[in-house]
């Protein structure tokens, strides 16, 4: 079962394939005093999703591998747990509106850290 009330932790999970760009979200965040989980594919983040519930934030890469892309991820996410503030990153042709999930962010790469941090903190909280 999915949440059914907004997160109001600072946490985050990063889904993204490539090492060094997963660690320089990683030390944004940490940085910021954020707690951090990664995840490489698909898998490890369903797997992150299903042990945590206190994360507020998932950026996910919509290259990111595993039983599912980094876009049908996205769409679990907004399924299983509606209340996360989700990111789609992607570096590639941008993902249309209506192939993302509902309230769902698409941001191209590169991006702004610090925008999406705004965006994150301009986001109504309950705990």
């Amino acid at each position: 079962m999915g949440q059914s009330n907004p997160i109001g932790s600072n946490t985050v999970l990063i889904v993204e394939p490539e090492a060094l760009v997963r660690f320089d979200m990683i030390a944004f965040f940490e940085e910021r005093e954020w707690r951090v989980y990664e995840a490489e594919d698909a898998d490890q983040a369903m797997d992150i999703l299903d042990q945590r519930k206190d994360i507020r934030v998932v950026l996910i890469d919509a290259m990111a591998s595993g039983r599912m892309d980094g876009l049908k991820l996205a769409h679990y996410v907004r399924e299983r747990f509606p209340p996360t503030l989700l990111f789609v990153v992607s570096g590639n042709a941008p993902i249309p509106q209506d192939a993302l999930p509902q309230k769902a962010t698409f941001l191209p790469k590169p991006f702004d850290l610090h925008r999406v941090m705004r965006q994150i903190e301009q986001s109504p909280v309950t705990p």
